[in-house]
């Protein structure tokens, strides 16, 4: 239960019209009480009768089809109501005598009492009135009361009309009278204003938040205390604390080493979200799909981070789209519980057994959330987020950004014209061939080694062929074996760089990975860049965290089992990273 703004818990009217709703919470009070149980009142099957049934006789004649017995099903109507081989029926509506339901709950015999000692079930005296009561008024059936559309509840009668000061209080007055009690007297102002600040900040009024209570004004001084409470900032502390919970807040990713990640973006946004009294169907909405909403704001974006709020893992070794996956359903079953009250776990394997959820259900709500582009683990080496991911910028550094970026575009234009013109001189541009950082020619190797300083990587001494080349010689790999030219090829992600080799692919492979430049590989959060073969394409990406934040090409066609050189000559330039 969300405590958006709204009271009037017998202290008289104290709330007002906010942000397009009106005293939701005194509506969703009314919607829990309604009006089962109170005397004259009509059987409520949703909320008296189910539960009782639910409780002591599902477990022998409820849907599960593989411990149901003797044919019987109550949580269906036709079922309950048919003839059985013996000749009667559980239930005739209307007609309690006739209901074998009914004999089977008043018998003495214990072979032919439901349920039966064995269960160690009892239902209690005003239980067995209660059922044999709702069969006479012709056994009205319904759905748990989740599932039925809320409708207008008239207010009921009460004996007692002075008490009552708004609707909520003859709802309590009401079932107070049905069960023969009386009101308590009203409290001290100082004891209910505690009561309230409590419920509604978590903390106890301040000696300055009392002094505005006066004897002689009760209900207004009563109503001011409440809007003071509402007002204040420790407000929004205080159900963000209960939305948090459902929505498995945390500040680190759980898993394995439980590694840091910050969240507190979307937390102060779900403070702000109830400090400024967002209506119920926008904070969801914001939430749940909010980047789709036709001009997202960038407080609409960040609202979505509910939904990656899930535990994550780095284990080296863990497949990612096992996890990936497990992240949906972890969505599908957050859903289930902080929106809809719902355990929806049940469905990822079969028809929910109790309630209308189906496996379709399910993987139908998977795909919604199965709409991201994200790796299934994070980075286990450095602190890059697993996308995707949003810019949140300080004070004034927003602006700055854009400056840069515009700066960034003009020289580009102006080095776009300087070459079209082809007169570099006379631009007064000044171009420098860069020096190379390093060559291995991979002619020799020597216990291991080249004299290039080339080192194998995990690879027993001539593990790594020499064969010819197409020039002088080249090394031979067979798939389990590696080099690592230590000390080159560590580029910052503004700097330009340039590679250029010869391969000759022996076989045609799903995935060769040719060279890479990272501290993790894929199954640890890769970040860097790589040159592979996918099924014998050549690509060459730039990734800071794959997939959402890094850039790829690939060539259109298989390398032919050939010499063939391929020359590189990329940049990765600041602005394409995050």
């Amino acid at each position: 239960m969300l405590g958006y703004r709204g009271h009037g818990w017998g202290m008289g009217e104290c709330g007002e019209k906010r942000g397009g709703w009106e005293r939701p919470f005194l509506a969703a009070l009314m919607v829990g009480l309604g009006t089962g149980g109170m005397s004259g009142a009509p059987v409520d099957f949703a909320r008296e009768v189910l539960p009782v049934l639910s409780d002591n006789c599902f477990q022998c004649h409820g849907p599960d089809e593989g411990g149901r017995k003797a044919g019987l099903r109550l949580d269906h109507r036709d079922s309950a109501t048919r003839v059985l081989k013996s000749g009667r029926a559980a239930i005739v509506a209307g007609r309690p005598e006739a209901s074998e339901l009914v004999s089977r709950l008043f018998t003495t015999d214990a072979d032919d009492l439901m349920p039966p000692p064995e269960s160690h079930r009892e239902l209690t005296v005003a239980q067995k009135d209660l059922l044999r009561r709702w069969v006479a008024e012709e056994a009205v059936w319904g759905r748990h009361w989740g599932f039925e559309s809320v409708k207008p509840v008239s207010p009921p009668s009460v004996r007692n009309e002075g008490w009552v000061r708004n609707e909520l209080d003859r709802f309590v007055l009401a079932r107070l009278e049905s069960e023969g009690m009386e009101p308590s007297p009203e409290a001290d102002l100082e004891i209910l204003a505690r009561r309230v600040a409590l419920d509604l900040t978590g903390l106890p009024p301040t000696e300055e938040d009392l002094a505005g209570l006066k004897e002689g004004d009760r209900a207004g001084a009563y109503g001011r205390f409440v809007e003071r409470m509402l007002g204040s900032v420790a407000y929004g502390e205080r159900m963000a604390g209960e939305w948090m919970d459902l929505a498995r807040y945390a500040d680190t990713y759980g898993f394995q080493a439980d590694v840091e990640r910050d969240m507190s973006p979307w937390r102060d946004w779900v403070i702000r979200a109830f400090n400024e009294n967002l209506s119920y169907d926008r904070f969801l909405t914001w939430q749940l799909a909010g980047d789709l909403l036709p001009g997202a704001t960038t407080e609409q974006v960040m609202a979505t981070a509910f939904n990656r709020l899930h535990r994550q893992t780095n284990e080296g070794g863990s497949i990612e789209e096992e996890w990936r996956s497990e992240y949906v359903s972890d969505r599908v079953h957050t859903l289930g519980t902080a929106v809809l009250g719902l355990t929806l776990e049940c469905s990822r394997c079969h028809d929910h057994k109790y309630d209308p959820v189906s496996q379709r259900d399910y993987y139908s709500l998977s795909a919604l959330f199965n709409n991201i582009d994200e790796s299934g683990l994070y980075s286990h080496f450095t602190a890059a987020t697993p996308t995707p991911t949003l810019f949140l910028y300080g004070e004034g550094e927003e602006r700055r950004h854009g400056e840069l970026l515009d700066a960034v575009k003009a020289a580009e234009r102006r080095v776009a014209e300087v070459v079209k013109a082809g007169k570099v001189e006379e631009a007064g541009v000044e171009v420098v061939v860069p020096t190379p950082l390093a060559r291995y020619a991979f002619e020799v190797v020597e216990g291991g080694r080249s004299p290039n300083a080339m080192a194998t990587n995990g690879a027993a001494e001539g593990a790594i062929r020499l064969v010819a080349g197409r020039e002088g010689q080249g090394l031979e790999f067979d798939g389990d074996d590696s080099v690592t030219c230590r000390g080159v090829g560590r580029f910052a992600r503004w700097q330009a760089f340039t590679m250029a080799a010869w391969i000759r692919p022996a076989e045609l492979q799903a995935r060769a990975v040719v060279l890479h430049g990272s501290r993790a590989w894929t199954d640890s959060g890769s970040r860097g860049y790589e040159l592979v073969l996918e099924s014998g394409r050549p690509q060459f990406a730039l990734i800071h965290f794959w997939p959402g934040n890094a850039v790829a090409i690939r060539g259109k066609e298989a390398l032919p089992k050939a010499q063939r050189k391929l020359f590189f000559n990329l940049r990765s330039r600041k602005q394409g990273f995050r």
